[in-house]
Order: structure tokens, then sequence, then C-alpha cells
């Protein structure tokens, strides 16, 4: 492990997952790595939060990590990896709030389509009922890295932001970390990383529309495939025709 991400979601870790494995430190540990293989990712953080924190099996044949859930135990994973660095990536308060309340908050939280899609799919998916059982604790829960954001407006949600952007600072060493965001640019993340600089602009992925559209036609698709699974009645509703 040579690269270690400590920002919280909605902070270009996709963006980040691309740069690092165009500089050579990939394979990277992200959260398409447990959507991937929800039911082997997951029982492996499972186990992390039930202690048993195996990070050698847990990230072997990986590089570099970041995005949830391995940056919520950056602190775990900077101590087992102490030649690693450790790369906060951060954004504006408002911006990083609007981009919060339009993908990853609406999943848990609030009264909208993608809320009330992902509680039916936890319904239907047990493996998505086991992710949100597992992302809950280390998000929005108690003790989480965004405690009190279900609740928070839109202030106090920022301000969680920067408390967790300043723990990270006063958890690492300096010369480990650096804070970093897309519109930095190349320089000095490569200067951090010590390689050279690569020819075009920091790559952009995962907007707010690409999330949006990942998360909820996951959950269609869910629940498409349990109402394809269901026992067909003869008749429709009061009798009528089946179409």
């Amino acid at each position: 492990m040579q690269v270690i991400g400590a920002g919280l979601p909605r902070t270009a870790t996709s963006t980040q997952l691309l740069a690092r494995e165009q500089l050579g430190f990939g394979d990277c540990y992200h959260m398409r790595n447990v959507f991937g293989d929800l039911d082997g990712e997951l029982t492996k953080w499972e186990q992390v939060v039930a202690g048993d924190t195996d990070w050698d099996s847990i990230l072997a044949g990986f590089e570099s990590c970041c995005d949830f859930p391995t940056a919520h135990f950056y602190r775990e994973l900077a101590d087992r990896y102490p030649d690693a660095k450790v790369l906060l990536s951060v954004r504006g308060g408002d911006g990083w709030v609007r981009s919060m309340r339009e993908t990853v908050w609406p999943v848990y939280f609030g009264d909208s389509v993608m809320r009330h899609l992902n509680a039916a799919r936890a319904h239907v998916n047990p493996d998505w009922r086991r992710f949100i059982d597992l992302m809950l604790p280390i998000t929005f829960a108690p003790g989480g890295a965004m405690a009190g954001a279900d609740v928070a407006d839109d202030a106090e949600f920022a301000a969680i932001m920067h408390r967790w952007n300043e723990e990270v600072r006063a958890a690492i060493p300096p010369e480990r970390l650096l804070v970093w965001e897309p519109a930095d640019g190349w320089e000095p993340l490569c200067e951090f990383l010590e390689v050279p600089v690569p020819d075009g602009p920091v790559p952009h992925v995962n907007d707010t529309a690409a999330f949006r559209e990942g998360i909820i036609g996951g959950a269609v698709a869910d629940l498409n495939a349990w109402w394809d699974q269901r026992e067909r009645p003869t008749s429709g509703l009061h009798g009528a025709a089946v179409r």
C-alpha cells in the first residue's frame, strides 16, 4: 500500500481512483470494488467492523485506496502501512453539501424517489440490506465520519466536513499528508507522489448524474428482478384481464 485516501465521499474520489491508476498506483481499492462484489467484499468489511482487521488480506493486490469504506479507517491503515502517503481530498463546503444532498445522503434519509427505491431494494436484496447496515455505522451514525448529518442543516453539514478534514490534518504528520482537490491539477499531486506529471488534464468522472444513474438504476433493476419472480395470477385486480 503506497497511497491512502482519507477524503470523504463526494470529494472527487472516483477522479482520484483514475488519477492514481494513471500515475502507476493501481490497482486502487474504491467503493466500486464493493459494488462489484457485494457478497464477497461485504463479508470482509463486516469482519473489520467486528474487530478483525486483516488489512493485508482485504487489500491484497492493491497499491492504493480511496473513498469509503477504506477512508473511514485511514488512521488504522496509516499505522499498518507506515511508508504509505495519505491524500486528503477536499472541496468547498457549499459544493460538497449540495453534492451530498443529491447523492449519498438521500440513499439513507429524506423523502425522495431515491430514498424509497433504496429502502425497497433493501427488502428484496439481502446484500443491499447488508450494505446499508455496514455503511450507516461508519458514515452517519454516532461515531461515524459524518455523525449528525442525518438531521443537520446545510451549515451544520458543511461543519461536519470541515471537522473531519481537521481531524485528518491533526492525525497525519504533515510530511506524509497532501491536501488536494482536482482543481489543483497534477503538479502538487505528482510532486507529493514523486512521479512525472502526465500529459492532459486530471480526469473527471462520477458527477451527480452518474451517481444517481447507478444507484437508482441498480434499485430499479433489483426490484424488476424481484417482480419477475412473482407467482403470476390468471387475472388482474378486481378480475381485470392480465396484460
